[in-house]
C-alpha cells in the first residue's frame, strides 16, 4: 500500500512538473522569437472588440383582462376589439394626438414635404386644367356652382397652408452652414422670389364675383404657382429608382395639356362666330369637349383634312393654330427624344462598346470560341451589374462618399478575412477603396500553378474550385461566396510566392482583387497593423510548410517521454540534501528502474 500511494503521488507530481516545463518552454520560445524578430508583436496587442450594443427590452405582454403587464402599464395602451377587454383608443390615434410638427424641414430628404408638395401640385393642376374648361365650355351652371366653388376654396386653403406652415420652415444653406433657426428661415422665404409669386397667386380677385358674376378667368393667378410643380418634379425624381418613366409621363402630359387648351380656344372661337354658322366652327352636336379635342389634335399635329376657314377671324385663328402646332409639336418630340435618350444612355454605351470589340476581333480574325466568350462576358457583366465598370460610376464622387459606398458594399466580406482581423479599422477602410471587381466566366483560370502571387482574391458571388493532383484536374476544395484565397501572397517576401494549385471559376464568379502594391502603399501609414500582418503571414507560411505524415506512419509503441530537466534538478537536490519523503522514495525507485533497464 505504501508503494502504491508513493507511485500515485509521484505520478501526480511528474504530470504537474511536465505541465510547468511545457509552459516554461512556450514562454521561452516567445521571448526568443521577440528578441530575434522585432516586428513580432504579442497576441495581447490586438485591439479589443467593441462591446455589443444592449438589446432593447421586449414590450410588456398584455394580460387576459386587457391590462398590459410590467412597469409600463400606465403609459402603454393597447387597442382590442374583443368584448372581454376594456375599449381604449387605437395606438395610431394616440400617436396622432401627440404628434408635434417639426420646427424645420429639410426640403431635400424629408418625405413628408414631398407628400405635401403632391397635394399642392394637385391643387395647381385643378386650376390649370379646369379654369379654361369652365371659361370656354358651358359646364359651370347655377345648379352646380356651389360644387365648383367648394373645390376652388379648398385649393386656396392648400395654397395658404403652404405659405404659412411649410415654406417658412424650410432649411437653407448659407455660407456652407445649414440654417435651422425659425426666424432666419422665415426671413429667407420672405426675401425669395417664390414668396412674391405665392402672394400673387392668392390675390383676392374673387370679390369681383359680386359685380361681374362667377367668372373663372378671375382665378387665373392661381396658375402662377408653377415653382411648386417644378420643385415636386425634382424631389420625386430623386426618390424614384426609374425616374425616366416619370419623365416620359410628364412630357406626355405637356402634350395633352397643350391640346386641352387648344380645344378650349376652338370652342370659344366657335361660340364667338356662332355654333354651326359655318362649316369650320363646331356644329353643336355630340359631346362638345370630345369633338373640340379631336379638332385640336388634327390641327396641332398637322394631320390635315380640316374644313377651310371662311371668315377673316377663322383664317387668322387657323394660321395661329398651325404655327403654334408646329412649334409645340417639335418641342415635344425633341423633349421626348432627350428623355428616352437619357433613359437608354447606359444601354447605348454598352452596345457601342460591344460593337467596337466585335469589330476589333473580326479585323484581327480572332477565333470564334474566344469571340463567344468575350460576348458572354459583356452580356453577363451588363445584366448582373447594370454597367461595365463600377469605378466609372464613382469617379465623380468625393473620396468620403466613395468610402461610405465601399463600406456598405464590401466591409462585411473583408472583415471576415482572418488575415485582417485585429488590424486597424481605418486601414481596412482604406483597403476597401482599392478593391477591384472582376467577373470570371465558367472554367476561367483565376490563377495557375507556378505563377507568382501578387494579388488576393475575395469571392463576392459564385464559386471557384481549387484543382490539384497528379493531373492537375482533381477538385481539392470548392470555395463559395465570402471565401478568401491568395492572402499569403500579399505579405510574402522575395517578390511573392508561387501558386501551389490551379483555381478555376465554377460557373460565373464575381471576385474582388487586392493588389500587393496597393496594400504596401496603405501599410506605410499603419506600422502596427503591418507588424501584425507580418506575424500572421509567418505563422500561416509555417503551417503550410509543415510536413504532413501519412496516417499509417504511426508508431505501435510510442517512445518514452524524456524526463523534464527541472524535475531532474529537483531529484538531484533531494539526493544531495539526503531528505526523506516522496521525492526521496521516487529517486530511489528511478534508480532501480534504471538498473533494471541496463
Amino acid at each position: 500500500r505504501i508503494g502504491s500511494a508513493t507511485s500515485l503521488s509521484s505520478a501526480v507530481i511528474s504530470n504537474r512538473l511536465q505541465e510547468l516545463v511545457k509552459l516554461f518552454k512556450e514562454r521561452t520560445e516567445k521571448v526568443k522569437e521577440r528578441l530575434t524578430d522585432p516586428d513580432v508583436t504579442s497576441d495581447d496587442e490586438s485591439p479589443a472588440t467593441s462591446p455589443a450594443k444592449p438589446v432593447p427590452s421586449a414590450a410588456p405582454v398584455p394580460s387576459a383582462g386587457g391590462e398590459p403587464g410590467g412597469d409600463n402599464a400606465a403609459g402603454d395602451e393597447h387597442y382590442c376589439e374583443m368584448l372581454c377587454c376594456v375599449f381604449k383608443h387605437p395606438p395610431w390615434l394616440g400617436r396622432l394626438k401627440n404628434y408635434q410638427f417639426p420646427s424645420s424641414i429639410d426640403p431635400l430628404t424629408n418625405l413628408m414635404y414631398v407628400l405635401w408638395l403632391f397635394f399642392v401640385v394637385m391643387a395647381w393642376n385643378w386650376n390649370c386644367w379646369l379654369i379654361p374648361v369652365r371659361w370656354a365650355f358651358p359646364y359651370q351652371t347655377p345648379a352646380n356652382i356651389h360644387c365648383w366653388l367648394l373645390v376652388d376654396y379648398l385649393c386656396d386653403l392648400i395654397y395658404l397652408l403652404d405659405i404659412l406652415i411649410f415654406q417658412t420652415r424650410l432649411q437653407f444653406v448659407q455660407g456652407g452652414d445649414i440654417i435651422t433657426e425659425k426666424k432666419a428661415m422665415k426671413e429667407n422665404y420672405l426675401r425669395s422670389q417664390r414668396f412674391k409669386m405665392d402672394v400673387v397667386c392668392l390675390l383676392p380677385l374673387d370679390f369681383f364675383y359680386f359685380k361681374v358674376g362667377v367668372n373663372p378667368l378671375l382665378r387665373f393667378p392661381r396658375c402662377l404657382k408653377y415653382m411648386a410643380f417644378f420643385e415636386f418634379n425634382n424631389r420625386l425624381e430623386a426618390i424614384l429608382s426609374k425616374a425616366y418613366i416619370y419623365r416620359v409621363i410628364r412630357t406626355t402630359a405637356y402634350l395633352l395639356y397643350s391640346l386641352h387648351v387648344n380645344s378650349c380656344l376652338y370652342y370659344w372661337a366657335s361660340a364667338y362666330e356662332g355654333l354651326g354658322s359655318t362649316t369650320w366652327v363646331y356644329d353643336g352636336e355630340g359631346n362638345s369637349y370630345i369633338r373640340c379635342y379631336y379638332w385640336a389634335v388634327k390641327t396641332l399635329i398637322t394631320i390635315g383634312g380640316l374644313p377651310d376657314p371662311k371668315t377673316l377671324f377663322e383664317i387668322v385663328f387657323q394660321l395661329l393654330n398651325y404655327f403654334t402646332g408646329v412649334f409645340a409639336f417639335s418641342v415635344m418630340i425633341g423633349q421626348m427624344r432627350d428623355v428616352v435618350g437619357a433613359a437608354t444612355a447606359g444601354q447605348t454605351y454598352y452596345r457601342s462598346c460591344m460593337d467596337s470589340t466585335i469589330k476589333y476581333m473580326n479585323f484581327y480574325k480572332i477565333p470564334k470560341t474566344v469571340q463567344n466568350r468575350v460576348k458572354t462576358w459583356y452580356e453577363y457583366t451588363w445584366h448582373s451589374q447594370g454597367m461595365l465598370d463600377e469605378s466609372e460610376l464613382l469617379v465623380q464622387l468625393p473620396d468620403k462618399m466613395r468610402l461610405d459606398i465601399a463600406i456598405d458594399v464590401n466591409y462585411n466580406i473583408v472583415s471576415k478575412v482572418a488575415l485582417f482581423q485585429g488590424c486597424d479599422r481605418q486601414m481596412i477602410f482604406d483597403m476597401l477603396k482599392r478593391l477591384r471587381s472582376v467577373v470570371y466566366l465558367p472554367n476561367d483560370y483565376v490563377c495557375k500553378k507556378g505563377e507568382i502571387g501578387r494579388e488576393m482574391y475575395i469571392i463576392q458571388a459564385g464559386q471557384v474550385q481549387v484543382l490539384g493532383g497528379p493531373d492537375g484536374k482533381t477538385v481539392l476544395v470548392t470555395l463559395k461566396a465570402g471565401s478568401v484565397f491568395g492572402e499569403i501572397s500579399l505579405l510574402a517576401a522575395g517578390g511573392g510566392n508561387r501558386r501551389t494549385a490551379n483555381v478555376v471559376a465554377h460557373g460565373f464568379a464575381n471576385l474582388f482583387i487586392l493588389d500587393k502594391k496597393d496594400l504596401n502603399e496603405i501599410l506605410v501609414h499603419y506600422p502596427e497593423s503591418q507588424k501584425l500582418l507580418r506575424k500572421k503571414a509567418k505563422k500561416m507560411l509555417k503551417n503550410n510548410n509543415k510536413p504532413k505524415g501519412a496516417p499509417g506512419d504511426r508508431l505501435i509503441i510510442p517512445p518514452k517521454a524524456e524526463t523534464p530537466k527541472l524535475f531532474q534538478a529537483a531529484l538531484a537536490a533531494t539526493g544531495r540534501l539526503g531528505g526523506k519523503g516522496p521525492l526521496a522514495q521516487l529517486r530511489w525507485r528511478l534508480k532501480e528502474l534504471k538498473a533494471m533497464q541496463e
